[in-house]
Formats: structure tokens, sequence, C-alpha cells
């Protein structure tokens, strides 16, 4: 590391309370009906769970093109990833060491996470944050909400307002890698007292830093609202459409060195004999999502409110990849004579693709006096998805091939409804009760042939034959004492229960079928708070039974493969701490220390990784969970004064193993990035306001990676088994920039 990195570093833990990015008060417009869909779910001041709010200003602040993830990187536990390299295209967020199949996301209340995967796939919502008018991130189990359960975080994005006043807004960047955006936003105000129309349209596309990993991503939003004194209703469709290059392959050491760290072998198709590479140029991944709202909120008194939400999504695309010396019976294909030989095996080109629709409803019925809050809610979604696979090309291939040769199709269908029943009682003075009961029922079936041969029985791809109903009970409870205006101190108990994804039985081992998992999360957390300081602490104790751990593997499409382990947990203490001044000057920072093990860790390796040869068991004892630093350390200084803002992030966060073994081989090493943000707003005549400004991303050209895959085997020396590790790195961009403009008529 750089010795300035290396003070950097020091003089961040000498702060000891390093902390949030912090908005002490929920910055929601608070606005009666405008918040109903919302709070059903959102944690308040008195709800014992550890959280952080982000407004739409300190968004927008730095939205000049990277992906949500990064927008909220700042935040307590949380890391990101990027496939590219500069946080545009296929990105990630962990919190607490759990990825994103693990973290709840709702939009205005409606699940986001695909239904089977779990996953959100940010590159299907481009530019979403310019349209959020808040977010609230949630750490650990949190409040009861809708879709997928929350095993590390949740986060609730509401979306923007309607504004009361006609605006037109302007958006534009440029900077490094070929990296552009633009955003057009409208909206009419207050039509006749009653009615509101806004509408985004965004562009965004880059060349990535690794080599070829291009993103073309387009996105609209659209928003009708109608309100009265007591009803609120708004149709809302946002979708995304995407174009990206794959580079999921990452790259090892042994390649960074020799052909350096933008290396990128997805789409390697031959090297001729004057030793240039050649590559597939249609090695893309390709999807539209589409996502329809209907939100209607209503006020029956000043007590007693409800919502209901209709949604639907769809989405289609595909990915296609050139795929070399491959098995052709395992595509349904003959072997064929080519130069008086039989071919078994050929080069070719496949598409694989998907067709998805979600649908159901979100429902609160909300009650409030002096002393209880209580809100009963629920939703009922309903999915299904066609998977099927096509072979577009084979080289030299003689026969019949037909233009759309399908060689696998199943289908996905899913049934997730839950109910729950919240309440909050002040108990006395400043003493408030917390209890959250859900009941949640899941049925996920899948049927038809997967795309992957069986390699166990050798006679035909892998049969789906998925049957599973999950019946879950989730009780939280907790306390929360605001001891005064400027201390709070809370403490909750809550259990968690998840059931796996598609991946989890699709591209794990044959003969192992996944388990639901158990979560026990207990939290203890105080907080100050005034004019000028903020300070808190949070202890958390997440304890696991059948944890899907990431394994550090990954299938043959770069997703993140895992298996069930017994016992592991998680535990750590989040500290937080900031000033602010009146002369512009603001501080925050916020340190994760924890511990994230698995108990009794036996590790199973197969020789040259066929899962049919056998099996050698490898008891490690305690080991860290993968991808789950211990330590993570994030610091915010900004200064703004008579238009002119500078900010300055910098993220330390420690080593992390991309698998469970702790093998040195397999590590990630510690990082430390800042990034400088500098801007200035002003007024000319007829424009609103100016804004003008550079972000430079990795300020002090820290050479790190953020993500990647490990995995191991072994072979035989003679009767002596010897164990052999691998690793690819997602290498990351060096110091680099996005200047931008925004115009407001």
């Amino acid at each position: 590391m750089k010795k300035t990195t290396l003070l950097s570093c020091l003089a961040m833990a000498a702060t000891a309370v390093c902390a949030q990015h912090h908005e002490a008060k929920d910055s929601m417009q608070t606005i009666g009906l405008q918040e109903v869909e919302v709070m059903s779910i959102r944690a308040t001041g008195t709800t014992p769970v550890a959280y952080t709010n982000i407004d739409n200003k300190t968004l927008q602040k730095y939205n000049a093109g990277v992906d949500f993830p990064y927008l909220v990187s700042m935040t307590p536990s949380a890391i990101t990833t990027s496939d590219a390299g500069a946080g545009i295209g296929y990105t990630s967020l962990r919190v607490r060491g759990t990825d994103g199949t693990r973290i709840n996301v709702t939009a205005n209340g409606i699940p986001i996470n695909d239904a089977e995967s779990h996953t959100v796939y940010w590159v299907n919502m481009p530019d979403i944050a310019s349209s959020v008018q808040d977010v609230q991130i949630q750490r650990g189990v949190g409040t009861s909400t809708n879709g997928a359960g929350s095993f590390g975080a949740s986060i609730n994005i509401k979306t923007s307002n309607s504004s009361t006043t006609p605006y037109t807004r302007f958006s534009g960047s440029y900077g490094s890698f070929g990296t552009h955006k633009e955003t057009v936003m409208l909206g009419t105000g207050l039509i006749k007292g009653h009615w509101s129309f806004d509408a985004r349209l965004s562009n965004i596309a880059s060349d990535g830093y690794i080599d070829r990993a291009s993103s073309e991503l387009k996105s609209y939003y659209l928003q009708g609202a109608y309100s009265n004194n007591n009803t609120w209703v708004r149709l809302i469709t946002f979708a995304g459409k995407e174009k990206t290059y794959h580079a999921w392959n990452y790259a090892s050491k042994e390649e960074m060195q020799e052909y350096g760290r933008r290396y990128n072998s997805c789409g390697y198709m031959y090297t001729d004999d004057n030793g240039k590479s050649f590559y597939y140029d249609d090695q893309t991944d390709n999807y539209i999502q589409k996502n329809y709202q209907l939100l209607i909120d209503h006020s029956f008194s000043q007590k007693i409110s409800a919502n209901i939400g209709l949604h639907y999504t769809d989405g289609y695309g595909y990915y296609q990849e050139y795929k070399g010396n491959r098995k052709l019976v395992e595509y349904g294909l003959l072997p064929f004579e080519h130069n008086n030989e039989t071919t078994a095996k050929s080069d070719l080109v496949r598409q694989k693709l998907v067709d998805s629709r979600f649908a159901g409803a979100v429902f609160s019925v909300n009650y409030k006096n002096d002393r209880l809050n209580m809100s009963l809610g629920g939703s009922f979604n309903r999915y299904s998805n066609d998977h099927y696979g096509k072979v577009l090309w084979v080289k030299n291939y003689i026969g019949d091939l037909s233009a759309n040769h399908e060689y696998y199709r199943n289908k996905g269908t899913k049934n997730d409804g839950n109910i729950y029943l919240k309440a909050d009682y002040e108990i006395a003075n400043g003493l408030n009760g917390y209890m959250d009961l859900q009941y949640r029922r899941i049925g996920y079936k899948i049927a038809g042939n997967n795309d992957k041969w069986n390699s166990v029985s050798n006679d035909g791809l892998q049969k789906l034959d998925i049957d599973e109903t999950f019946n879950f009970f989730n009780p939280k409870a907790g306390l929360s004492w605001r001891i005064n205006e400027r201390n709070r101190l809370f403490a909750s108990y809550s259990i968690a229960h998840k059931e796996p994804t598609r991946n989890n039985y699709t591209d794990g081992k044959f003969h192992v079928r996944p388990k639901a998992e158990k979560l026990t999360d207990y939290e203890l957390g105080y907080a100050y708070d005034d004019k000028f300081l903020h300070a808190g602490v949070n202890l958390y104790y997440m304890k696991y039974k059948d944890q899907l751990v990431l394994t550090g593997e990954l299938n043959e499409i770069g997703e993140a493969m895992a298996d069930n382990v017994p016992d592991s947990y998680r535990a750590g203490i989040e500290l937080t701490a900031g000033i602010k001044t009146s002369f512009g000057l603001k501080w925050d920072a916020n340190a994760s220390l924890s511990k994230n093990r698995i108990k009794d860790f036996t590790e199973t390796l197969y020789e040259n990784e066929d899962v049919s040869s056998t099996a050698w068991e490898i008891k490690h004892g305690d080991t860290p969970i993968a991808f789950s630093p211990d330590v993570v350390l994030n610091n915010i200084i900004g200064y703004e004064y008579k238009g002119i803002a500078l900010s300055l992030h910098s993220q330390y966060v420690g080593k992390q193993y991309m698998s469970n073994a702790k093998q040195a081989d397999h590590k990630l090493d510690a990082y430390f990035v800042s990034n400088l943000m500098l801007s200035y707003s002003f007024k000319i005549d007829k424009i609103k306001r100016m804004n003008i400004g550079v972000n430079i991303y990795n300020l002090f050209n820290e050479e790190y990676e953020n993500n990647g895959y490990a995995g191991s085997g072994y072979y035989m020396d003679g009767s002596e088994k010897v164990r052999y590790n691998y690793a690819g790195y997602a290498a990351q961009a060096g110091t680099n920039f996005l200047a931008h403009i925004q115009i407001e008529l």
C-alpha cells in the first residue's frame, strides 16, 4: 500500500468512531398520504433496528453515472463490486458480508428482487436514482417487508414525489473509458389542484475499464398522479434496456501479469500465427425489463389509513457466447464428418434466453394514535419464467441445423404470500415496545431440462423436477428508549427464514438438495444526536442455521455458487460519528468491525473437480465466511460555501477470502480507495439553477480488486492426494473521472 494510503487508514482508525453516511432525521416530505405505502415497512425513530436514510439531495449530488450500489456504498457495512471495473454495468452491493441475493429490495413497498435468483440486477434499472425521493437501508433482519427474505439488509426505495410546480431538468456527464450519461426530466406541476405528470429519459454508455466490458443502458420513468384531501393515486411505469459485453470471467494473477490488469477472456475464439487473439463480437448480455405500479393511498381519518399497490413486471432477454471445443451431444446435436474424420466436439455459438412475468398486490392498513402505531399488511405475488437455449452456429457443421435449434427448456413458477402485524406502543414516556409478526408461504416449482449435462449418470441433460413448499414464521420484538431529545437506546430480537434460490437448486452439486435457512438476529444500539454532533454504536450477533454460504466458485455464466453450512455466525460492532458546522464543513464516518465465521467447516474436494470421483474431506475447524471482510471503514469530509461543494470519500476494506477454506491463494487483499467530488451551483438568466462539476474516482490510483471467484480440487501424485487452488480477480480502474453538468429551467 502506498504511504499516503497507510497514513490515511491510520488517521481513520485514530478517529475511533468512524461514522455512517448519516441523515439524522428522515428527510421525506411528510405530507400525510404520500407516506402510507412506505411507512408500513420502514423503520422510524422508535423502531429498534439499525438503519440509514439517504435523501434525494444526497443521491443526486453523486449521481453522475455510476450504478445505484455505488451511490449508497458509504453506508455502514456496505461494499460494492463492478464487473467492468468502473461502477457501470453489472454491479452489486454487499452488506455485513451478505450478497445481493440476501438483501431485500422494494420500490414503493413492491418487491424488486427477481423471485427466482433473489438478485436485483441494477443494470436492468439504469439511472433509477434520478427518480428516487429517498432510500432507507435497514441492516440485519429489519422490519417485515414484502418479497425475498432479508438476511443481511433491506433497501426500501421511495420513488419521486409529484412536484407542485412545473420543471425541466437536463443533466449530462462525460469521462473516462468513453463514459457518458444524458438525462432529461420533465414535470407538469399540479394541474387544476389534483393532477400531475412526471417523466424521465436516460441514456448511459461506457466502454468499461476491463477490455471490451462495454455497456449500453437506456431507461425511462413515467408517473401520473391524482390527489385530493384524503386519496392519492399514482400510476408509475419505469423500464430499462441493457446491452453489456461479458466481463464475468475475471482474470487470474498470472493472466494479469502476462496480459495486463484489463485482460478479459470472455469471447475468446483463437490466436493466429502472429500471436494476435480474436474475440467474438457479440458476446453480450441483452435484457429489457418493464415495471408497472398502481398505488392507491387513502386516509379514512386522522387515525386510520390504508394503501394497496398492484404491480406487474415483464422481463425478456438473453445472452449469447462463443464456446470452444464443446461436446455436440450436450447440445442435442449428432457428431458429423469433416475432412474424413468424425467430429464429436466443435466450436459453437449458443444463446440462453429467459421470458419472465411477475405480478401481484401489496397492502397495508394502518392505525395511529398518541401512543400506538400499528400496521396490518402483506402481499401475494405470482412469478413465472421460461428458461431455454438455442444453438446459433457450429463450426464446420455438416447436417441439418435448425436456424433456432433449441437444446434445453425449463420453466420456473413461484407463488409467494405473506401477512404481517406490527405494533409500536409507547409503554411509558420515551419507552416504546415493538412487536412484528410475519407469516410467509412460498410454493416453488421448476420442471424441464437444465442447461447442464448430467456428469454423474452421463445420460443426458440434468432433469429438473423441483416442487417445494415453505412455511415461515418470522417474529421480531424489541424496545426503544428515547432517554431525552439527544439520546436513544434500543434492543431487538428477530428471527427470519429464507428459501433457496434457483441457482442453489440448479447450479450446485447434482447430488445435494439445498435447505432453507434460519437466522436469529440480536441487535443492541445507542445513538446521540444534536444539531452539531451525532454518534452511535450498534452491536449485532447474527446466528445462522443451514446458511447458504458463497463458496467462491462460479457457474459457467459467472454467477456465485453456495452450499449450506450447519452452523455459522456474523458478529460485529458498527460505530458512527459526524459533525456539521455552521460554516459549511461536514464530517461523517463509520467503522464496521466484525467476525464472520463458519463453525467446524468441512471442505470437500474432488479429483480434477469431477464429482463422480472419490471425495476428499478436509476438516478446517472455524473459518472466515467467504466475501466477509472483518473491517470496513468509511470517511466523508465535505464543505459547502456559496454554491461551491467539495467532498472527499474514503473507504478501507480489509482482507477477505473468496472461499471458506481460508486459503492464501483465495484472498482478496485489503484496499483503500478515495473519491473526490467538486461542484459549483449558480443561477443565470432564465435558468433556475446550473451545476457543473467533476467526480474523480480512485484519487490515489490504488491498484485493487473487489470481487472474484475461487475454487479447489486435487490430483493424484502416485498414491498421494495433492491439493490445487485457482482464483480469478475483478480488477478495478485506477484514477478516472466523470465531469457533469445539470441545468434546471
